[in-house]
């Protein structure tokens, strides 16, 4: 008996006229080969977005820069040049001197240098597995996930600390399939610990602001110490997360929280919580000082969030970020707490 059913070819083209597409409510001829479009593959619920890149200097600015640090060095080596010939015209012993403390001038500068270029290099390594991290989760991409994970255990191999938590996540690198999955695994190892020792520096730092705005007597005092406190902060979060920042790496830090805190607005993150005191009656019965303080600590604390973000080397994909209230809890309090407790009138003793 033959089986006259038409089969399948292995190959064919949709605009083959006997191949139709397959529509709700619409019957197919007979003998027709009926082709199922794919279903839409539906788009990710979680999406990280990439992070901003970190503002660059124009080429006029480079430009300037080095013009004038060339000038600066070939003036200051034509000073020592003629500072050691008249201490050779005047005894040699004065000039092996001088020449001895040139040497030492120079090692050290190179010395510093290499530093500082040093910490620019591990801060440009920081930016771009965090740009990389993003693009794994937004691409799901498996080779590139692996590499991240591979820069951040070897970024974070001296930190003893983070010990128990790489060997964990060494253990199960080859049972990952997903990138984005690989990516928010490393995050909760590596970056957990991280994250909770940074919430504790900010929220640190803000109480120490705070105070000491309260009680200083003087404004310039203020601004000192903010400003120290500020410096200080930003680099012991670098320094968590693994940059080694010195002075030129604090300086391209500062300019990038900065930009951060221009894009976000977060200076204008803190104004939930000032209205929330303002609310609550507590800004009436506080002093003018005690107001500045809890202002400042305020400031501090976002200028902190920012730091860490910048700083980090993942994005926050898996963990949440820190808010602004888990690191300034302690500056405010609910205008009830602060209500002075009335005890409760004691009942008379019998026969009184």
């Amino acid at each position: 008996m033959t089986d006259r059913t038409p089969r399948r070819p292995q190959a064919f083209r949709l605009d083959d006229p006997g191949v139709v597409l397959a529509e709700e409510g619409r019957a197919a001829p007979r003998g027709a080969i009926v082709v199922t479009p794919a279903p839409a593959m539906p788009e990710a619920a979680e999406d990280v977005p990439l992070p901003a890149p970190p503002p660059r200097s124009s080429f006029w600015g480079k430009l300037f820069w080095g013009g004038l640090g060339g000038l600066v060095s070939l003036g200051l080596g034509l000073a020592v040049s003629k500072l050691i010939e008249d201490l050779f015209t005047r005894a040699d012993w004065l000039g092996y001197t001088g020449l001895a403390f040139a040497a030492a001038l120079a090692a050290a500068t190179l010395a510093i240098l290499g530093r500082e270029m040093f910490g620019l290099l591990r801060l440009n390594t920081l930016n771009r597995v965090r740009e990389k991290a993003a693009l794994a989760i937004l691409k799901d991409d498996r080779a590139l996930a692996a590499a991240v994970t591979q820069e951040l255990l070897a970024l974070t191999k001296s930190s003893p600390r983070l010990f128990r938590a790489r060997t964990e996540l060494g253990a199960h690198l080859d049972a990952i399939i997903d990138g984005a999955d690989l990516v928010r695994l490393t995050e909760r190892q590596l970056m957990a610990p991280l994250d909770a020792e940074a919430t504790r520096l900010v929220s640190g730092a803000a109480k120490r602001v705070s105070v000491v705005t309260a009680v200083s007597p003087r404004a310039a005092v203020d601004l000192i110490f903010v400003l120290v406190t500020a410096i200080g902060l930003v680099r012991r979060l670098a320094e968590l997360y693994g940059g080694r920042p010195g002075a030129l790496g604090m300086l391209r830090l500062f300019r990038q929280v900065l930009a951060h805190l221009a894009v976000t607005g977060g200076m204008a993150a803190g104004d939930s919580l000032i209205q929330q005191v303002v609310g609550h009656g507590l800004a009436a019965k506080l002093s003018a000082r005690l107001g500045e303080g809890v202002v400042n600590g305020l400031l501090t604390a976002r200028l902190g969030l920012a730091a860490i973000e910048v700083t980090r080397p993942l994005p926050f994909a898996a963990l949440p970020a820190p808010a602004l209230r888990d690191v300034a809890s302690g500056l405010i309090s609910r205008g009830e707490d602060d209500e002075p407790k009335t005890p409760l009138r004691q009942p008379p003793a019998p026969g009184s």
